[in-house]
């Protein structure tokens, strides 16, 4: 029985985050890091990987968590309103008898039985889906939304959904680094009560904590340092029906076309160097999210997807149906791109034929281009699949917007996720990929025209255009190609160019005579509602060396210069070197920590 108890002691110490190690610790390597509302302490020599860039990324994770539980909320209510109205209606239309009247009552009190009415079909943000699958009955009250952190490093992710998103049940940080569990068990008990009562640490590999806890949790966060390849199968059957499950992904070099025979191997997709790769590299990640979902009967609906500083970031909810499972060739093209020219054209994967009310399933028509470029004459690179359905939804984006907005103070990064979020909601939601005014031009080698003039040509011809949060030069727009270069050609007409090879593929472009008349008048919808009203949608980075840090534990090194700074990689080596800190400094550093003596007991318990 002793063993028992020691057993049952030491689980019980690994879920109160109480510290595993009674060291010492000295107050002075550590600095307090304070963001939102959450406090961290952090060690100089890069023990716990912490990264100030990523402020962007976590307050805009905590304004979709707290958009997705007020959704959550409205659909579940949404949900009972419609299984009462059935039942009323089935209470005036068909007679009842004593006994089944009963029954009925029974069901009726405290829950009620959605199993007979939900269809498999119907997307379910209900966390008891699966119950009521069964036919158990469902409680009126939604229950709290839990949340995984599964890669928690320090615990400031996990701290400030704690502390300030209201309405979570739990959050479960987990890391399989030990430094990293002993500091987010630190982080807990310095933020209080709220934060020892919500947020467990467990030392654990993430992957299987996921697979040994399937459709647990209605929030699941993957914020890895590199690709989360390795962690998609895992996250995706640990997500809740109706869940969401938030992923970055930090190794662009690989997702825009680096290494494209390393992207297949961890996206199953290949990627193409055209100017959209940041869009591409976002519909890539969907993609094999996709795919690792349908092997479950499961799918995803993005509901946002950012390109935002040096990574990708996309939310996604996941849902169960072996029917609408089959509508996910429909959402994958190939993209074929001209080596030539700018131009691109999507094939889909699928198609449906309906035949009254049966649907069939089969593979798409191709190929949509010849082997050479109809406009240029060059051979056209293959690429994909990618995700090309909407990779965003419009109400949930504006729906966050205004979230953020009326409660600015509680957001550190505002002013950058804002403009994010702004020209987001301005993107043309149904057009996938986009095209870059400047790079049209330096393919004829023509002067080029103003950004207004462009859309206003486009506008005028009959087609849609936008902007793209993806790239300040972007140019989303559903007008074909040879429309595109119609307008150019219409545009190099009264601003000529120098002659050059008729070999170049600008030179086979500009030969062909337009069948579209360009007008460049400006069009009313040329400038955005944001540019209109001189909103700033583009950011600088707020201070130098914004970006990528070092992996922690990494020694520091001079090659880290542009990563950090020489200053601040000039005092890491010193301090490695056991060159004592200058007593002028330890005096500041010590007068600018106010909670010291509370950080000393923390350290020291």
């Amino acid at each position: 029985m002793a063993a028992v108890g020691e057993t049952i002691g030491d689980e019980e110490k690994h879920h109160t985050g109480a510290p595993e190690t009674t060291s010492s610790f000295d107050i002075n390597d550590y600095t307090i890091v304070k963001e939102g509302e959450a406090e961290i302490l952090m060690h100089v020599k890069n023990e716990v990987f912490y990264n100030k860039a990523q402020v962007n990324n976590r307050d805009m994770s905590i304004a979709v968590l707290r958009t997705f539980i007020s959704k959550r909320q409205q659909e579940h209510e949404a949900r009972l309103l419609s299984k009462k109205m059935k039942i009323g209606a089935k209470k005036v239309d068909e007679p009842i008898s004593e006994p089944e009247a009963m029954e009925h009552d029974e069901k009726s009190n405290g829950g009620c039985d959605i199993s007979q009415d939900i269809s498999q079909d119907e997307p379910c943000s209900i966390s008891e889906n699966s119950a009521a699958n069964q036919g158990r009955k469902v409680p009126e009250d939604l229950k709290p939304p839990r949340v995984l952190e599964a890669l928690s490093a320090s615990g400031l992710r996990a701290l400030r959904y704690a502390r300030e998103v209201e309405g979570i049940e739990k959050v479960v940080a987990l890391d399989n680094d030990k430094a990293s569990v002993e500091s987010c068990r630190r982080n807990i008990r310095l933020n209080g009560s709220v934060a020892s009562s919500k947020v467990e640490s467990h030392l654990v590999d993430a992957r299987v904590y996921m697979l040994t806890h399937p459709k647990e949790f209605d929030v699941v966060d993957l914020d890895p340092y590199g690709s989360p390849s390795i962690f998609l199968d895992s996250a995706i059957q640990s997500v809740a029906d109706g869940g969401i499950l938030m992923c970055t992904a930090t190794d662009m070099a690989v997702l825009c076309g680096g290494n494209g025979e390393v992207c297949y191997s961890k996206y199953g997709a290949y990627p193409l160097k055209g100017k959209y790769f940041h869009e591409m590299a976002l519909r890539i990640l969907l993609a094999c999210i996709e795919s690792h979902a349908n092997r479950y009967k499961r799918y995803i609906v993005p509901v946002l997807s950012v390109k935002m500083d040096f990574y990708i970031r996309v939310f996604v909810r996941v849902f169960t149906s072996a029917s609408a499972m089959k509508n996910t060739p429909l959402k994958l093209s190939y993209v074929y791109q001209c080596i030539g020219c700018d131009s691109f054209h999507l094939q889909s994967i699928g198609r449906t034929v309906s035949k009254n009310t049966s649907v069939r399933y089969l593979p798409g028509f191709g190929p949509v281009v010849s082997q050479e470029c109809s406009d240029c004459g060059k051979k056209y690179n293959v690429g994909g699949p990618i995700w090309s359905a909407p990779i965003h939804d419009m109400d949930w984006v504006n729906s966050i917007l205004a979230d953020v907005k009326s409660i600015k103070e509680r957001y550190p990064a505002f002013d950058r996720i804002s403009a994010v979020l702004t020209t987001i909601s301005e993107e043309l939601p149904d057009v996938p990929l986009f095209l870059c005014l400047h790079n049209l031009c330096a393919t004829l080698k023509c002067t080029s025209p103003s950004a207004v003039m462009f859309r206003s040509a486009v506008i005028n011809a009959g087609y849609r255009i936008s902007g793209s949060h993806a790239s300040s030069l972007a140019m989303k727009t559903d007008a074909p190609m040879d429309v595109i270069w119609d307008i150019m050609r219409c545009w190099v007409k009264s601003h000529p160019v120098k002659g050059q090879s008729p070999d170049l593929a600008g030179s086979v472009i500009l030969a062909k005579e337009p069948v579209l008349q360009a007008n460049f008048a400006r069009a009313v919808a040329s400038l955005s509602k944001a540019q209109a009203k001189k909103v700033a949608r583009f950011l600088p980075n707020p201070e130098r060396h914004w970006g990528p840090k070092v992996r922690a534990g990494r020694r520091i090194t001079s090659k880290h210069a542009s990563l950090l700074g020489a200053e601040v990689v000039k005092g890491l080596q010193k301090l490695e070197e056991g060159e004592d800190e200058p007593a002028s400094k330890r005096e500041k550093t010590e007068e600018s920590t106010p909670n010291r003596d509370l950080c000393t007991k923390i350290l020291n318990p």
